[in-house]
């Protein structure tokens, strides 16, 4: 059993956020050689090289292996799969930090979801807070979607982004799902086989010839990727969902950060606006369930 330290967990998240903005970064400029399925493919292979290392020196190898709802870790680690996919289709058209910021829409379209399907009243706070949300991801959008931009495929990448994060929106009630009967490093070791799989059949319809530099790339996606996983379960285990829900966004600084040291990417102040008024959202958004979730506890 893993001691609670948030102060821990925080550390843990930060540095799985880092390198997690690192794969994307690694990601994006291996897409301008290689096929969405080869990058899905080796992302996720040498991803398993990490998660396999953290779970057998746990112990929960065996554990791991084992599951009475296989069926669940299909659909999960197939929506995970999609996820990949289109993440990985706008990185190809965006920069980082673009395709970061589309990424945040996920927890908000699953509020969406929640209110529409089941019915849930969260508040106002939480209400306040997706609109705020979507307002920022429409700031930071905005500028790539007038002029000669457009012809550049960014288009593409917005829909593919989109398309993301409704996809995991899907995925993330699936993992919750699962966390009832299963624990997160066999979730993460069955989506890692999956998109392995996955990635490989891709090869009939052609992959590319790999140079060293694009190889290598590839390799550090991969276990940037895994590492992130194990970072980030580590902090789990460690704090509330809860407070790691909201400083999930932070994120978006370390991918500005790529974007700018590593891939040359001028921010705008478009861009800075729409990201500060996310991680706005973000706050208000985490602020809002907690509250709804004791009133929740409160009632029952």
């Amino acid at each position: 059993m893993t001691k609670a330290n948030s102060s821990a967990a925080l550390w843990l998240a930060t540095f799985s956020l880092m390198v997690m903005a690192g794969m994307s970064a690694a990601i994006h400029e291996a897409a301008k050689v290689a096929p969405v399925g080869q990058l899905v493919f080796w992302r996720s292979f040498v991803a398993l090289l990490p998660i396999v290392s953290y779970v057998a020196l746990r112990g929960q190898l065996g554990l791991s292996l084992r599951t009475k709802v296989p069926h669940k870790h299909l659909i999960r680690g197939l929506l995970g799969c999609a996820v990949m996919f289109f993440s990985f289709i706008s990185l190809a058209y965006l920069s980082v930090g673009m395709a970061t910021a589309l990424s945040y829409l996920a927890p908000m379209l699953s509020i969406v979801a929640a209110m529409a399907l089941l019915r849930e009243r969260p508040g106002a706070v939480i209400f306040v807070g997706v609109v705020l949300g979507f307002l920022g991801i429409v700031l930071m959008v905005y500028p790539s979607l007038v002029g000669d931009s457009v012809r550049d495929g960014t288009l593409i990448g917005v829909a593919a982004g989109l398309a993301m994060a409704a996809t995991n929106a899907l995925s993330r009630v699936q993992v919750k799902d699962l966390t009832r009967t299963d624990p997160p490093a066999s979730i993460a070791l069955s989506f890692a086989v999956i998109c392995s799989v996955v990635g490989l059949a891709t090869m009939a319809f052609g992959w590319a010839e790999l140079d060293g530099r694009a190889f290598a790339l590839l390799i550090g996606a991969g276990l940037l990727g895994g590492m992130g996983h194990v970072l980030m379960m580590e902090a789990v285990a460690r704090a509330p969902v809860s407070l790691l829900a909201a400083y999930e966004y932070s994120g978006i600084v370390w991918a500005f950060l790529f974007d700018v040291t590593l891939l040359g990417v001028a921010l705008d102040a478009w861009s800075v606006a729409g990201a500060l008024v996310v991680v706005l959202a973000a706050a208000l958004v985490a602020y809002g369930q907690g509250r709804f979730s004791a009133k929740l506890v409160a009632v029952s």
